[in-house]
């Protein structure tokens, strides 16, 4: 199978519209004068990023919120969405729109079309594209950390890992730790805030460790993470025992949807967030766990191999 690094390099041959930003960003930026048009689009596929039991509703909302935190990582406001649905089992499909209905309220984002087609297999793949408005410029991108900045994330890391493991287990689907994994929140309120201050921004969608190596690639300079710095909830703390490998779990999984984002020292930033390492000159991602060096860890984050 071909990964997903190697397809997306073969359409950056001729992806050579500026919009596209080469692909190394989540987004589309159109520029639209006074603002920029911001374009997103995500897929979800069954047995990959849900299960096959998985609640429909939740499924919607995390289609909706996956996109939308693309918008928020720009300092985007969200104008509407656009779905691809496959059509299945009657109850699944009116399942699903009562709770797409239920996530567009909550954000109060509007549909505006999209497609539908009959699924002829036994697995499910969805498509969401939302469109926003950013009206800082630049628009914030990966590319953009100078040496120097220091590397911030909103929240805290570990919920999601904690709440699919329970699930996993056989747990009920319900509770603060299930709700992070099943209906995240994409924090376009906080990516709006910082736009004006943030050199390089995106969401953590794929785990810390890989989305800060995607952020110094496409910055063109290194980044060191203190893993001693990284926030853990206490909900995911409490499920766990040694320290270090609990913060090299949350940092290497996904579905936590903060924003990391890279700013110049001393600024006063306009959201809670924590400061978690430094932009370095090089390349290249590195690890500490306060003095100690740390080496990484086989597998950064999650990748569509």
């Amino acid at each position: 199978m071909t990964s997903e690094s190697t397809f997306i390099n073969l359409l950056r041959s001729f992806a050579t519209d500026p919009a596209a930003r080469g692909l190394l960003d989540d987004v589309a930026v159109i520029d639209m004068g006074d603002a920029s048009l911001i374009i997103t689009h995500d897929m979800m596929a069954e047995g990959v990023h849900f299960r096959s039991n998985a609640n429909p509703a939740d499924v919607a909302w995390k289609l909706v919120a996956s996109n939308l935190s693309d918008l928020a990582a720009k300092g985007a406001a969200p104008i509407g969405v656009l779905l691809g649905f496959m059509l299945g089992d009657d109850a699944w499909d009116r399942a699903f729109a009562v709770g797409l209905e239920k996530a567009l309220a909550h954000y109060n984002v509007a549909l505006l079309g999209g497609d539908t087609v009959a699924n002829r297999g036994d697995k499910r793949a969805l498509g969401l594209t939302a469109l926003g408005m950013a009206t800082h410029r630049p628009v914030p991108a990966r590319a953009g950390a100078q040496s120097g900045d220091i590397l911030y994330v909103t929240g805290t890391l570990g919920d999601a890992l904690a709440g699919f493991e329970l699930m996993d287990a056989g747990f009920d689907e319900i509770g603060p730790l299930a709700d992070a994994f099943n209906r995240p929140q994409a924090r376009l309120s906080d990516g709006q805030a910082l736009a004006p201050f943030v050199t390089a921004m995106m969401d953590v969608s794929d785990g810390l460790l890989l989305d800060s190596e995607r952020m110094a690639a496409a910055s063109q300079v290194g980044i060191q993470i203190d893993l001693a710095c990284v926030p853990l909830s206490p909900l995911y703390v409490s499920c766990r025992t040694d320290s270090l490998e609990s913060q090299l779990q949350a940092a290497s999984w996904g579905d936590d949807y903060q924003l990391l984002f890279t700013a110049p020292p001393h600024i006063s930033l306009p959201v809670p967030a924590t400061a978690i390492g430094c932009v370095l000159s090089g390349g290249g991602l590195t690890l500490k766990d306060g003095a100690d060096p740390v080496k990484l860890p086989p597998m950064l984050g999650y990748q569509h191999q």
